[in-house]
């Protein structure tokens, strides 16, 4: 299995509620709908008492494939390019990470 694996950020001057109602209530139906995703997850980032520094994203987003093949070909499906399209209402784009995974499990405590 491969992960990929985007580090968001919301638009200036958006409000971390608008941002995060948007994305879970408005975009996630449309990456939902993304062809040969095994899995979807959205982490919204949280303030810890202490931490010296805010989160350098507002959340991560990560899509689980059965391979590279089936990445590439959810790449040209309409439900990607509706994705990647819709991003714009709620993401700054100069303000993301982007990277596809292979996951080594170290420890599983579930």
């Amino acid at each position: 299995m491969i992960k990929l694996v985007y580090c968001i950020t919301r638009k200036p001057g958006m409000s971390r509620t608008n941002f995060s109602d948007y994305w879970l209530r408005t975009h996630a139906p449309i990456g939902a709908r993304i062809p040969g995703v095994r899995r979807f997850v959205q982490s919204y980032a949280i303030r810890v008492p202490g931490d010296a520094a805010a989160p350098d994203f507002d959340g991560m987003v990560e899509l689980w494939f059965d391979d590279v093949a089936a990445l590439l070909a959810a790449r040209s499906s309409e439900a990607w390019k509706e994705s990647t399209a819709d991003e714009a209402n709620f993401i700054d784009s100069s303000r993301t990470a982007y990277f596809v995974t292979e996951e080594k499990e170290i420890l599983s405590q579930t």
